[in-house]
């Protein structure tokens, strides 16, 4: 494990939530927050041409999203998707598509008997380091 991630209890009870929601599907959206925690969830529709094998956010939504940060005196502090499958680690296309390097990319899992339902990763130039995520 690497650095350390901290995110509210409710927002990694809707990250769970969220992942349970959609099993068949990659769901996906952008986190925020201030004083480096995570305190918002902002779900987003995944506009890849094969949602259940990938996410994509649509840049005009992104946008959109980032405004709301701003004009929210929030922070841009992650990516999370939800991988149908069950194993929440990063795959060779989360890697090759990781441009946020400065932001965490959160993974969930949509299996009830996942020892650990949302992972956090760093992602930086190929290399994936594991955070380990404080609930605060």
């Amino acid at each position: 494990m690497g650095a350390i991630i901290r995110i509210q209890r409710e927002v990694a009870e809707e990250l769970g939530k969220r992942a349970l929601q959609e099993t068949k599907l990659e769901c996906c959206g952008l986190l925020a927050g201030s004083g480096g925690v995570v305190t918002y969830v902002f779900p987003a529709e995944n506009v890849a041409s094969e949602p259940a094998k990938s996410y994509e956010i649509a840049p005009k939504e992104i946008f959109r999203m980032m405004r709301e940060f701003r004009a929210a005196g929030l922070e841009f502090l992650g990516i999370y998707h939800s991988h149908p499958d069950g194993k929440n680690e990063p795959s060779t296309r989360d890697i090759e598509l990781a441009y946020y390097s400065e932001e965490t990319y959160f993974i969930l899992s949509p299996r009830r008997d996942a020892a650990k339902p949302v992972r956090a990763f760093s992602i930086r130039d190929g290399r994936v380091v594991e955070l380990e995520i404080q609930i605060v």
